[in-house]
């Protein structure tokens, strides 16, 4: 015989079994949607507030983060000051992006938002294409910060509210601190307190050219002015292949980036602009396969254990011979970068 159909009281209990399933799946969705968007996996990447970040000195707040965040990071503080907006500004940026994708450049999103600040291609902020371009999105993002009244005044929260116009105006706000530590380092108005592991992706550019064509990508062309590449290499553009020749060093390519007066922006200091490239280049490392950084005296290294920036002293100038790069600190002239051949 057939079953008989069920009785009220267990269609109600069946009913309400079928609404805790499709809650819960909701609820596995979202936590699976956050993990991908969100910092995971071995950050690689760390800044540190102040001097902490100074051999010998001890840690007051720190910032972890992986290495693909790091570089959309230092693209959204590279767009800013190229834009001569302050740190206020692209700390705003920072928080922004965090709280918006976890500083991942997302293909997904609440509708047809996409990219690093979720922005929709249907409400005006550019093609799929742009907006998933990571300095398109940060200029476009400061473009309407700079038309927010008093933007520099207001709240972190207020002012990001503003542009982003969101379902959760208080969201950015438990953000600040960490985008205030990374926009301090990225404008490089606290030295020395960005490292990373370095190691390379599986997949990275090489060399020089490819050095140089991202400075043009996040700084743009100024950024180049009067530079220089070492090691045997010289290149006749930003985005031409290198003209190799013959030469017997083997400790890598090395971009020299002269840094003075002409190349700052508006109210920033020739130190600033120097830590704020040396940054640059060790967010940078993985993916351009950057192999040391040095500036005014100091070193990062890739591949150290503890990724600290060192004195380029000659007991340190040994064991950055010793992994086969140079240990040329300079002073606050020029960023030196050498990449893997």
């Amino acid at each position: 015989m057939p079953e008989p159909y069920p009785s009220p009281k267990r269609r109600g209990c069946l009913l309400r079994f079928g609404a805790a399933c499709v809650t819960l799946s909701a609820v596995v969705g979202y936590v699976v949607v956050q993990y991908v968007a969100g910092g995971t996996g071995d950050p690689g990447c760390r800044v540190v507030s102040g001097e902490a970040g100074v051999t010998g000195e001890t840690e007051s707040t720190t910032y972890e983060f992986t290495p693909e965040q790091a570089v959309n990071a230092a693209t959204i503080a590279a767009v800013g000051t190229n834009r001569d907006l302050p740190e206020r500004a692209v700390a705003i940026a920072l928080a922004t992006a965090i709280q918006e994708s976890a500083l991942r450049n997302l293909t997904h999103g609440d509708r047809d938002s996409l990219g690093l600040f979720q922005q929709r291609p249907s409400q005006g902020w550019g093609t799929e294409k742009q907006v998933t371009d990571p300095a398109y999105a940060a200029d476009i993002f400061y473009e309407h910060l700079a038309k927010v009244p008093d933007y520099l005044d207001l709240p972190l929260t207020v002012a990001a509210q503003r542009v982003q116009r969101s379902g959760y105006p208080e969201a950015y706000a438990k953000h600040e601190k960490d985008a205030e530590l990374l926009a301090a380092a990225l404008t490089g108005t606290s030295a020395a307190t960005l490292t990373c592991e370095g190691r390379a992706e599986a997949t990275t550019a090489t060399g020089p050219a490819a050095v140089r064509a991202a400075l043009v990508r996040d700084f743009g062309r100024d950024a180049l002015k009067d530079a220089e590449s070492g090691s045997g290499t010289r290149e006749t553009s930003a985005t031409d292949e290198p003209i190799t020749e013959p030469t017997a060093e083997t400790e890598g390519r090395t971009v020299i980036l002269p840094v003075s007066e002409d190349t700052t922006a508006a109210g920033r200091t020739v130190p600033e602009r120097g830590w704020q490239l040396a940054h640059w280049a060790v967010a940078n490392a993985s993916a351009l396969r950057i192999q040391s950084v040095a500036y005014a005296g100091r070193q990062w290294t890739a591949g150290n254990t503890d990724s600290q920036w060192r004195s380029t002293g000659s007991s340190n100038a040994e064991a950055a011979g010793a992994a086969g790069v140079s240990a040329a600190g300079g002073g606050t002239d020029s960023v030196r970068i050498v990449t893997a051949q």
